[in-house]
């Protein structure tokens, strides 16, 4: 940035005063336009830097220099690149209800199943907003958990439940198991 006009706009301002009060005025005012000129320049370069401490000091990060390169100000913004905010992550799966891992360690094991059990499984593990493996962690601690009962009952022993409500019959097979 060349201060120079605004030093000349200065001196200018100052022989303009000097005009109505004679030739001699005029001289003096000539003189001290010149004795003035690194005074006004050096209030210039102070203000300047002050303004770039002030808007660094606004800055989250980075800065902004003033430097003298000969008679003109350089200005050295130092700005980071932006960075977008990461979006948020997926919500962490829900924490088993009022258990606590015994030792804290954890076991593979392989585990076998029917296709179509497998498939009802990762309907119920969806329902719950869970993954498959942490649903049959909680099916398995729910029936191994002490004083949980296993509960088998034959559906067609209770009224309405058991029986085909348009034949009147009873279907075969109808049962529910369980651990409560």
């Amino acid at each position: 940035m060349d201060i120079t006009p605004y030093v000349d706009s200065l001196r200018r301002d100052l022989l303009a005063a000097a005009e109505g009060a004679g030739p001699e005025a005029r001289e003096v005012a000539e003189r001290l336009g010149f004795a003035l000129d690194p005074a006004a320049r050096l209030a210039l370069m102070e203000a300047i830097s002050q303004a770039a401490s002030e808007i660094t000091a606004e800055m989250p990060a980075g800065g902004v220099d003033v430097r003298l390169n000969g008679r003109e100000l350089d200005f050295v913004v130092d700005a980071p690149a932006l960075v977008p905010p990461a979006p948020p992550g997926p919500p962490a799966p829900p924490a088993p209800t009022g258990e606590t891992e015994e030792d804290g360690g954890v076991a593979r094991i392989t585990l076998r199943l029917p296709e179509a059990v497998k498939t009802r499984a990762e309907d119920a593990a969806a329902q719950a907003g869970q993954s498959l493996n942490t649903w049959l962690v909680n099916v398995v601690r729910s029936a191994t958990h002490h004083g949980s009962i296993n509960v088998d009952i034959d559906l067609s022993s209770i009224p309405f439940l058991g029986r085909d409500h348009f034949g009147g019959g009873t279907k075969p097979g109808r049962r529910m198991t369980g651990w409560i």
